[in-house]
């Protein structure tokens, strides 16, 4: 006790350089690296075939994955959904490749969105495991495509017409964007895919019309994508 009492001033100084120390390592220079990251960082120059419809410009798609990141959070998509594939229990069978650091020196990793649990499927590596209409329909009714799926719906990121068909607005294109666009640089990887005209927009009002042409499918490609979502 003595000891202590007669060091205590030097505790003290030390116990100031040591926070000082952290607060710089961890607080200061981090937020000065992400300073350096340019606007556009990690963002696509041309756009993919399936959104030339609706951007006409590497510039436009850019602004939409940005959007879609911003619409991705809002929803709070990532308190279920994770972004990040761990080097354990096999999870590279599932999602593909382990993530790298490289991966979240983007503009759409401010912030990072490794997520905190998994309700539903890691998405580090979405980009064409799905078709736009598969995205379509499982925000507009996540069970139609999913039944066993605990994932509430999103209308509001749709515009329904006279007719009563839902078409997705900017919100859901620029959300179903920013989903394809994830782990991309990956879209050649060795695993399977899902039948992309089993389910189409807008989607079905009966489940059972969506698992009657998952039925129709190939085994091997009905089996991929079951295997993608349990």
């Amino acid at each position: 006790m003595k000891f202590i009492e007669k060091f205590s001033g030097v505790f003290l100084i030390a116990g100031f350089f040591l926070f000082f120390g952290a607060t710089l390592s961890l607080g200061i220079v981090p937020a000065m690296m992400v300073d350096r990251i340019h606007p556009r960082q990690g963002l696509p120059t041309e756009v993919p075939v399936d959104f030339r419809k609706y951007y006409a410009s590497a510039q436009l798609y850019g602004d939409a994955l940005l959007l879609g990141r911003d619409v991705y959070i809002a929803e709070a998509c990532w308190h279920c959904h994770s972004q990040y594939v761990r080097p354990v229990g096999n999870e590279t069978l599932r999602y593909g490749p382990v993530s790298t650091p490289g991966e979240y020196n983007t503009v759409l990793q401010l912030p990072q969105l490794l997520g905190t649990r998994r309700v539903g499927p890691d998405l580090s590596r979405e980009a064409g495991l799905k078709s736009n209409d598969w995205h379509f329909a499982h925000l507009w009714d996540p069970q139609s495509t999913v039944p066993d799926s605990v994932m509430p719906r999103y209308p509001w990121l749709f515009d329904v017409s006279t007719d009563g068909i839902p078409v997705p607005n900017q919100k859901g294109v620029a959300l179903v964007a920013y989903l394809q666009n994830l782990g991309a640089e990956f879209k050649d990887r060795a695993m399977g895919s899902w039948d992309h005209a089993a389910t189409l927009m807008p989607p079905t009002e009966d489940a059972s019309k969506v698992q009657a042409s998952e039925a129709q499918a190939p085994a091997d490609s009905s089996a991929a994508g079951t295997e993608a979502w349990e």
